[in-house]
């Protein structure tokens, strides 16, 4: 399986937009907005801004799945405020927000370089001093990792280091109460201490000999301005149990670990060099994707999924099979696409069978979950062949074929026509436009829904593709094939609005003529029923109301609910959510129509497409996509850090494009 991709992407500077020097981070307003991200396969993360202040609840050095106390993540180690000790002279460097833009205690002046390349680095310099920090999560465990290596020092040095500990779901804030667990044991090179019930005991330990001072206090106010803009709760009292104090020699590396378990602190230095090793170069815009893409990848019980994106999302089934060829086949990881298939196939199984929903996979009772694993595994047999499709997955793809055919599936019912029609989409959300007011879907779409549509007729247009494989299947194949053809005398009557582009869903007695992404399947899938001049008139539209720099508009400028900007509080963010805001993984398919209607004169205009989201490296959460952006200028992103299926589809657009061979180029060979 080739794995070369990618040639043409413009590198800017070896990748120095992630490393950013003393001129941004000593500016709180150009860097507190600038966050990054770490995971660990575990459902662990680490996040927070460059400077260290934590601006959002969901920011902490330490977040990881409790299962005992349900499904979410929570914040144990919120942060780890460092102080550099010389002469008696203390020098904090680190940073929180308080009431009134006050920032204390102002470490970030101290900030000379962060840099993101490999893992997470923070170069500090107090007079003669120059202190590194560089931090990440131990692969497949609840730990972080923190090394301090002091490069400079003129005279003696002491290293202070004072946790802050939240021990609260991370949608939920704590404040200052009695409650709280004072109690703590010693262990090696540090202590563990347990705040609330059910919570596990958090063992804190140095790689040195050291100090430890029990002094309990409340850090009480501190603020999460992120969380403030999006009309949340925002302040928090972090509680601070002591701190540890050693002494740092110049040249010398201590190393902090905060994890559910103690760890032999002899073997810190060597579990960090090792795992040092496993970290790949984030030195391209595609590595940048590659590794936000995997990182998404969670294993659980021995099984792999990915989850929906990052800090709150879960694993839910629609990203799960857009995200999956991407994440896996693209990057030439097929045993990974084979490991995540399994348990979500099962899952899809199990519900078409038995109306059993899965215990991690959420919405797997969504109608159009059929549809996007039919077209998951149809990438497989592009990127790895149709024969191993068929022999790992054809009786899956006809099992979906016949439980939509036989009337089997809830809410995809098969019309005489030969398409499908989605029932209550008015009350309750049915495709990927799922925001909701009351419970209510702010974007109701019901009855022949256009993507579900192109979805089933390329399906069913791969199935009959796999059973040409083999011989015996002669029966079937004319039988799906009637049914096809059924499919394409009707659709254009169905879909085609005034002006040639598709109407986004239609009922009985209403037409919707909204100008919307979702058309786009219409036009890029492999199979489709249009026309190149039909799919060119469609195009041209979504081209001329949709397009973006940073994403495919959900929803035209010239529609009366057009949202451009996605901020506020919930309600206004929500209304914008898909009347507007701009979705990058819609790039996936939109370079497959646009390569297919214009051909080679198209390449170029898909290539600038691409390049321009390489800005977004140094953005935002950086090194990764954010999960929306406005549909005006500036494009801000905004929402989630990190949504799987937006660098799944930027990965596979850039593949799409790479291995482009215009159908006349194919006629001469």
């Amino acid at each position: 399986m080739r794995t070369t991709l990618i040639k043409y992407t413009v590198n800017l500077n070896y990748m120095s937009y992630l490393k950013f020097d003393k001129t941004l981070l000593t500016n709180l307003e150009e860097s507190l907005p600038i966050e990054y991200l770490r995971t660990n396969k575990y459902g662990a993360y680490s996040s927070t801004t460059v400077t260290g202040c934590n601006t959002r609840k969901y920011h902490g050095l330490l977040v990881t799945p409790v299962p005992e106390l349900g499904n979410d993540n929570h914040v144990l180690l919120s942060s780890l405020d460092e102080t550099v000790i010389q002469h008696g002279a203390e020098f904090n460097l680190g940073i929180h927000k308080y009431d009134g833009d006050n920032f204390a205690p102002r470490g970030h002046k101290y900030i000379r370089e962060f840099n993101c390349e490999l893992i997470s680095t923070n170069t500090y310099r107090v007079g003669g001093v120059i202190l590194t920090r560089e931090s990440f999560l131990v692969l497949n465990e609840p730990r972080v990792l923190l090394r301090y290596t002091l490069v400079d020092a003129h005279s003696e040095t002491t290293l202070k280091l004072r946790p802050q500990l939240a021990f609260r779901n991370v949608n939920e804030l704590t404040q200052r109460n009695n409650q709280v667990n004072y109690n703590y044991e010693e262990v090696e090179n540090g202590i563990g201490t347990c705040l609330y019930a059910g919570y596990p005991t958090l063992y804190m330990q140095l790689s040195k000999e050291c100090q430890y001072r029990s002094c309990p206090d409340w850090n009480v106010g501190v603020e999460y301005p992120r969380e403030q803009v999006r009309g949340y709760g925002y302040k928090e009292d972090l509680f601070m149990p002591g701190y540890f104090e050693c002494q740092i020699k110049k040249g010398e590396s201590i190393i902090f670990s905060a994890g559910i378990s103690p760890v032999k602190t002899s073997g810190l230095k060597a579990l960090f060099t090792r795992e040092l090793k496993l970290r790949h170069h984030r030195d391209s815009f595609f590595n940048c994707l590659k590794i936000s893409a995997t990182s998404n990848i969670l294993t659980r019980d021995g099984k792999e999924y990915i989850i929906a994106g990052w800090p709150w999302f879960k694993v839910r089934a629609r990203d799960t099979f857009i995200a999956l060829p991407g994440s896996t086949l693209i990057i030439g990881d097929e045993p990974e696409f084979q490991k995540i298939m399994a348990p979500a196939m099962a899952a899809l199984r199990a519900y078409m069978h038995d109306n059993k929903c899965d215990d991690v996979i959420q919405e797997i009772n969504a109608p159009d979950i059929p549809l996007w694993a039919l077209w998951a595994v149809q990438q497989y047999a592009k990127y790895v062949s149709p024969a191993q499709a068929d022999k790992l997955y054809g009786g899956f793809v006809q099992e979906i074929i016949d439980h939509i055919v036989n009337d089997e599936a809830r809410n995809l019912q098969l019309r005489p026509n030969g398409l499908v029609y989605t029932y209550g989409g008015d009350e309750k959300a049915v495709s990927w436009m799922n925001a909701t007011d009351f419970g209510r879907p702010i974007t109701p779409r019901t009855g022949y829904l256009v993507e579900f549509n192109a979805l089933w007729y390329n399906g069913l247009k791969f199935a009959i593709e796999l059973l040409g494989l083999k011989p015996g299947n002669d029966e079937r194949i004319a039988k799906l094939t009637a049914l096809a053809e059924l499919y394409e005398d009707n659709f254009q009557k169905i879909f085609t609005a005034p002006g040639g582009y598709l109407f986004d869903y239609v009922t009985e007695t209403f037409a919707d003529a909204s100008v919307r992404p979702n058309q786009l399947f219409a036009i890029g899938l492999p199979y489709t029923p249009m026309t190149k001049p039909q799919r060119k008139a469609a195009l041209d539209m979504v081209t001329k109301e949709l397009l973006t720099p940073k994403g495919i508009r959900s929803l035209t400028p010239k529609a009366g609910l057009y949202r451009p900007y996605y901020w506020g509080n919930v309600t206004e963010r929500n209304y914008a959510y898909h009347n507007g805001a701009c979705w990058p993984w819609l790039l996936g398919i939109y370079a497959e129509a646009y390569l297919s209607v214009f051909t080679r004169s198209g390449v170029a205009f898909i290539k600038r497409r691409l390049t321009s989201y390489e800005e977004e490296m140094s953005k935002h959460c950086i090194g990764t996509l954010s999960e929306v952006y406005d549909g005006n200028p500036p494009f801000y992103g905004h929402g989630a850090q990190s949504l799987s299926v937006n660098q799944a589809e930027v990965l596979r657009a850039m593949r799409v494009l790479e291995d482009y061979v215009p159908e006349e180029d194919l006629r001469k060979k």
